[in-house]
């Protein structure tokens, strides 16, 4: 019986002195680079839900807008890209 992995590998490039700069932060805070990199990702998925909804607000000029939380935000970009994923297929 075959097992399904629980990870993926991407293999990714770099400048050797943007590389080296990667390889002295996973040291410097005794991590692996994979630890590193996920964790670049999902500040950037935040960040960019953090500014797709601070859009979002200044479309909207404040207008009944609730005071989101950031849990809430998160929610909203996975529906908006399941959305988008369901009329692409």
């Amino acid at each position: 019986m075959a097992t399904q992995r629980s990870s993926r590998t991407f293999t990714i490039s770099f400048p050797p002195d943007l590389a080296e700069q990667v390889e002295r932060t996973a040291k410097a805070e005794s991590r692996t680079t994979s630890e590193l990199f996920r964790e670049a990702f999902r500040s950037y998925r935040a960040e960019r839900a953090r500014a797709i909804f601070a859009d979002l607000r200044a479309k909207a000029n404040g207008d009944g807008i609730p005071n989101y939380g950031e849990e809430d935000i998160e929610r909203f970009v996975d529906e908006i890209r399941a959305e988008r994923q369901a009329t692409k297929a």
